[in-house]
Order: structure tokens, then sequence, then C-alpha cells
């Protein structure tokens, strides 16, 4: 049954991944509808920006996770993990295009007073700053071309996460319990991380078996 399941997984690889993106930016879909419909409350583009940072902060999770439910739950999501970073560098920037046209009319003066004066908007901006190279790079391209340089720089993503916890942390003055749900996720996974050299090594699967 898992060896079928695998096969399935395998084969419908491509089609499986171009799926991910069309479920993942459904939410963004649906966004613009609420919004364009007055489903969003009294302060639509508040939150229509919040509804887009969240979805940024959920696909983080989610490509963060990657790499601990493979190595402890032998879960493989691996080859989706480039569509999830993807979708979440998509969210951010739905968020910030929300933030400084429909928020700010691109005002470039009172976006720069907002960011130095709202520490968590600073913390935001640094996020999308780092999202931005591994966006780029997010190709096969760029991994033949860079090399070792590529797990380098794509570490840049532990940065990116504690700069997001910041801006999401700090964005309002009472944290709900959802609030301290997506920051107690992404403290594990960053602990998951300094933690990791320290842990034993998952068992080989036919080790484990025999």
């Amino acid at each position: 049954m898992a060896s079928a399941q695998m096969s399935f997984m395998k084969r419908w690889q491509p089609q499986l991944i171009w799926a991910l993106y069309g479920v993942g930016l459904l939410p963004a879909v649906w966004a613009f509808y609420q919004g364009a419909t007055g489903g969003l409350g009294a302060d639509p583009v508040k939150s229509f920006e919040h509804l887009l940072g969240l979805w940024a902060l959920r696909f983080l999770i989610l490509t963060l996770a990657v790499t601990p439910l493979r190595e402890r739950l032998r879960i493989n999501l691996l080859p989706y993990r480039r569509a999830l970073g993807l979708l979440c560098f998509y969210y951010a920037t739905f968020h910030l295009a929300a933030y400084m046209v429909l928020d700010q009319a691109l005002d470039l003066a009172v976006v720069l007073e907002d960011v130095l004066k709202r520490p968590f908007i600073m913390f935001g901006m640094a996020a999308f700053v780092m999202l931005v190279p591994l966006a780029v790079t997010s190709n096969r391209a760029s991994i033949r071309r860079l090399g070792r340089n590529w797990i380098r720089l794509h570490r840049l993503i532990y940065l990116a996460a504690a700069a997001a916890l910041l801006h999401y942390a700090l964005s309002t003055k009472v944290l709900t319990p959802e609030q301290w749900i997506y920051i107690g996720l992404i403290l594990a996974l960053l602990l998951y991380r300094g933690v990791r050299p320290l842990l034993p090594r998952p068992m080989p699967a036919r080790s484990r078996a025999g």
C-alpha cells in the first residue's frame, strides 16, 4: 500500500506541484473577492493586508517544517519545498503591495516615516528583503551556478523567519491564542535548526525495519 502510494506520488509529482501552486493561491483570490464585494468588514484594506500576511506566515511555517518532518517523521515533502517557499514569497509580495498601494498610496515619504516609527514594519521589510534573493535563486540554474554557496545563501530563510516572527508578534498590542500558536510553531522550527546537530541521526528505513 505504501509503495503504491509512493509510486503514485512520484509519477504525478509535476502535476501535484502545479496543483499545489493553484490551491495555494486560492486564498489570495478569495480574499480579493471578499474585499471587492464588501466581505472584509469595516476596514477592508487592513483585513486584506492581514489575510495576505497570515498566509505568507503559514507557507513560511510549512517550508521550515519540511526538513524536520522528513528527518523525524519520515514524511518526505522535499519535492514540494520550492513551491511552498515561493508561495510564501508571493504572499509576502502581495502583503507588501497591499500596504504600499492600498494603505499608503505609494507615498514613499510616508512609508519611510512609518518604517522608522513602527519597529514591526521595519522587521517586516527586513524579512521581505531577505526573501527576495531566496525566491530569485529558487531554480536549478542557480543551484548549479552557485554550488555550495546556494546552501549558504538559503540559510537566510532562518533569519527571514526570525524577522517575520517579530513583525507578526509586534503588529498587535495583545496576542490572541491563534497568534501564540503561529509564534510557537516558528520558535519550535527555529529551535530545531539550532539543536539539529546535537540530535541523534535518524535511523534509515531499512535499518529500522530490520
